[in-house]
């Protein structure tokens, strides 16, 4: 007679996997870290593929060579990418005075309409250059370390860009790659569970990128509207930070905001607000529930969890990781499951009695 009840064993039984598979994780972060300077870039270069993957296969599909076709896809994402980048640099860069002395404005506002309540807020305004000043002083004893930061992220974006080249050149071989790792009787399981992840992490850079350029058009053409200064820049600011997701589109629309009410005042500024707040009920209500249900469907509390999760991990890199390396993680669950349930349902189906036949 076991010295435990079946509902103790059983407790214990998922205690240990649930340990071991912290353990597992744990030791994965860990590794990612030491070595972080070879993962990073083989992480946004399977991001990149698995954006760049359709339009690569069209081309393919039109007789053009792996290679060539492969060249021509990573042209085309570093013109965009670059090209996105300098307007949403231009466009901070022009309007970051006027963002400062519309605060300014608005602080000795609120002081006048209500008093001491305001002034504390009016006294940083006026503060804010010799604030920047000091803060300024302080980055630039730094010179050298900021350099060799951005060195390191120019190095890491040409490393991923050249990745991104040889994958998409290489897809078609990626399955006997795969299976070739593996030990000969789990290869088709091998095989089934890494599909079920790229798919994943496919359909959401697939989804996401979609509803980022709904909701970059969207707000462009509320900010083009209300003739906000930098609406082209602002729009790909959105269209970008829209790979964070929540967190992103927040960030996007605050300066979004923050150029109307520099530019055109508190007014306009409360229009631009209604059209930040319009597109994300959009995007929330309609876009999330109809595009990514077709790709991969997550919880929004699951997703707030992974990013949070990302950034006490990596930084920013780890938020814009994070939902996608979650995902495929709900991808090679949902192939296990599916794969334990049908050999659980096959070893407890009862065969056919000698009276059936």
């Amino acid at each position: 007679m076991p010295l435990l009840p079946l509902v103790a064993r059983r407790i214990a039984a998922w205690c240990g996997v649930v340990l071991l598979v912290a353990g597992v994780v744990a030791i994965g972060i860990w590794l990612c870290g030491v070595f972080r300077t070879a993962v990073t870039p083989v992480l946004l270069a399977i991001l990149g593929t698995a954006l760049l993957g359709p339009l690569h296969r069209r081309l393919v599909r039109m007789k053009m060579h792996r290679s060539l076709a492969a060249g021509l896809t990573c042209v085309a994402v570093l013109a965009v990418a670059g090209g996105a980048t300098y307007i949403v640099v231009s466009a901070l860069i022009e309007t970051g005075d006027q963002i400062v002395a519309s605060v300014r404005q608005a602080a000795r506002d609120l002081s006048r309409r209500f008093g001491a309540a305001g002034t504390s807020l009016d006294d940083i305004a006026a503060n804010a250059k010799e604030l920047l000043g000091r803060f300024g002083g302080t980055a630039a004893s730094g010179v050298v370390s900021g350099l060799s930061v951005v060195g390191e992220m120019l190095a890491t974006a040409v490393l991923a860009l050249l990745l991104i080249f040889f994958f998409l050149r290489d897809s078609h071989k990626a399955v006997g790659a795969l299976r070739s790792l593996a030990p000969p009787a789990t290869g088709d399981a091998v095989e089934a569970v890494g599909r079920r992840a790229f798919e994943a992490v496919e359909g959401f850079m697939r989804g996401t990128t979609f509803i980022a350029l709904i909701d970059a058009i969207c707000i462009t053409a509320g900010l083009l509207i209300l003739r906000v200064p930098g609406a082209v820049g602002l729009g790909a600011l959105v269209f970008v930070g829209a790979y964070i997701p929540y967190l992103g589109a927040f960030i996007s629309g605050t300066v979004a905001i923050l150029v109307a009410l520099a530019d055109r005042g508190f007014v306009i500024a409360l229009w631009a607000l209604g059209v930040v707040l319009a597109v994300q009920v959009l995007e929330g209500h309609v876009l999330q529930p109809v595009i990514q249900s077709r790709t991969v469907q997550m919880h929004p509390v699951v997703v707030m969890l992974a990013i949070t999760a990302g950034a006490g991990v990596a930084g920013i890199l780890g938020m814009l990781l994070a939902v996608p390396l979650t995902a495929a993680a709900f991808g090679v669950l949902g192939e296990l499951r599916t794969r334990y349930s049908a050999t659980t349902s096959a070893s407890t189906s009862p065969s056919p009695s000698p009276s059936d036949s």
